[in-house]
Order: C-alpha cells, then sequence, then structure tokens
C-alpha cells in the first residue's frame, strides 16, 4: 500500500483549517502513515469468527429498580425560597422580557 503523502496531509489540514509549516506536514505524513499501516495489520489479524466489538469486556449499566417515593409538597419545596409566584421560585428578570 503506497504511503500518505505530504500533500494529502496539506490538503486534510486545510479541511480542518489548520495551518501547518513544511516540518509539520513531512513528520505527519510519517506518522499517519503508520497509523494506516497499524490499522491495516489489525485487519489482517481480524477473522471471520471473531464478531466486531467495541470493547474488550462486556459492558453492563448497573442500575437499581425505579421506585416511586413520595416527594416535597410545592409548599415544602418553596418554604426557603426568598421569594414565590404560583408555586414557582420567583427570580428577577434578566433579559428585559415579560
Amino acid at each position: 500500500m503506497p504511503g500518505i503523502t505530504r500533500e494529502e496531509v496539506a490538503h486534510l489540514a486545510r479541511l480542518a483549517r489548520l495551518e501547518l509549516t513544511d516540518e509539520e506536514l513531512e513528520h505527519f505524513a510519517g506518522q499517519l502513515d503508520d497509523i494506516i499501516g497499524a490499522v491495516a495489520r489489525v485487519s489482517d489479524v481480524a477473522d471471520e469468527d471473531v464478531p466486531p466489538t467495541s470493547h474488550p469486556l462486556p459492558l453492563t449499566n448497573v442500575m437499581r429498580p425505579d421506585v416511586v417515593r413520595p416527594g416535597l409538597t410545592p409548599e415544602q419545596a418553596l418554604s426557603g425560597a426568598p421569594a414565590q409566584e404560583q408555586q414557582r421560585f420567583k427570580v428577577p428578570q434578566i433579559l428585559g422580557e415579560e
């Protein structure tokens, strides 16, 4: 497989709106070529009997079951509020809207 060229790196840099020096272009071309080679080697190792995965170990969510419990009444929730209106917290107007 041919390596990634300096011109391809420059094109990618333009798309990403990155300004790279000539030395950086050469450096990144080599690094990207190494990365592409490593990915190609992994693809060669993968066999049809190995299922594709996003993680090497299975993931499980640890969640407790939902249980309905009594909550605060509006009066209890608003009892410490400095100001309230229509069972809501009243705060100072900041955007000049009604």
